[in-house]
């Protein structure tokens, strides 16, 4: 198994996880730090929200190891609101400020709306825009994406098909570039699940470099990854 493989959440700053994940008094200012100290990434899905602030993003760095990586959810004004279209000035602005992680910078998540049916140019345009200035993943969730042109155009622009499987949509499990980005969203994971997709992840592991690897922000999910982790280990 050839690939560096890293498990976490979705989000870290959850007052549910005091007393469960955390410790019950744990200061929020704490959080990120003893988090980062257990699991090696975080899908931060404030960005989609708002567009982060560079000193934000610096402070961030300060307090995680040099291996930890964000994965970065695209804001939605180029997502959902512009749906893609005349972007350009947009996504420089977020790429550059994305890029004060350093290092420290994992995948940028691009999750298209649920309307947002398949669009061959639109997706080959919008990935040579990104240029391969981040790695790229995109969480298609309209169906008609799932299709071999798609896939073959991610390859070639060395984007990342988001493997994701929801209680209403799961995603081809294939690999489209040199990462690998999963999302794994079902309400309940169990021992048996776990195992299947930790069989799954040891063949995508083969040819990739890096595997990212993240449960919902529900209480479970610093377990669920902990595990997940031991059953790959196993195979």
């Amino acid at each position: 198994m050839g690939a560096t493989i890293r498990i976490g959440a979705s989000g870290f700053s959850y007052k549910e996880w005091l007393g469960h994940f955390y410790p019950l008094k744990l200061a929020g200012s704490k959080m990120l730090e003893f988090y980062a100290a257990r699991l090696p990434t975080v899908e931060i899905n404030y960005t989609f929200r708002a567009m982060p602030r560079r000193a934000m993003l610096e402070g961030w760095a300060t307090k995680t190891p040099s291996d930890f990586r964000f994965a970065l959810k695209a804001p939605q004004r180029i997502t959902h609101f512009a749906r893609l279209r005349g972007t350009k000035e947009t996504l420089d602005f977020f790429i550059e400020t994305a890029r004060a992680l350093g290092e420290r910078l994992g995948p940028v998540l691009f999750q298209l709306p649920p309307d947002l049916p398949r669009d061959d140019a639109l997706l080959r345009d919008f990935i040579a825009q990104v240029d391969r200035r981040v790695q790229a993943a995109f969480e298609f969730r309209h169906s008609s994406w799932f299709a071999p042109p798609v896939l073959e155009i991610m390859r070639c622009g060395d984007a990342a098909l988001c493997i994701a499987e929801t209680e209403n949509l799961v995603s081809p499990i294939e690999a489209t570039s040199s990462y690998v980005y999963l999302r794994l969203r079902r309400e309940n994971y169990d021992d048996p699940s776990l195992s299947e997709w930790a069989k799954r992840v040891s063949v995508l592991a083969g040819p990739a470099s890096e595997i990212f690897i993240y449960f919902k922000h529900e209480a479970a999910a610093p377990e669920l990854a902990m595990r997940l982790k031991a059953l790959i280990e196993q195979c």
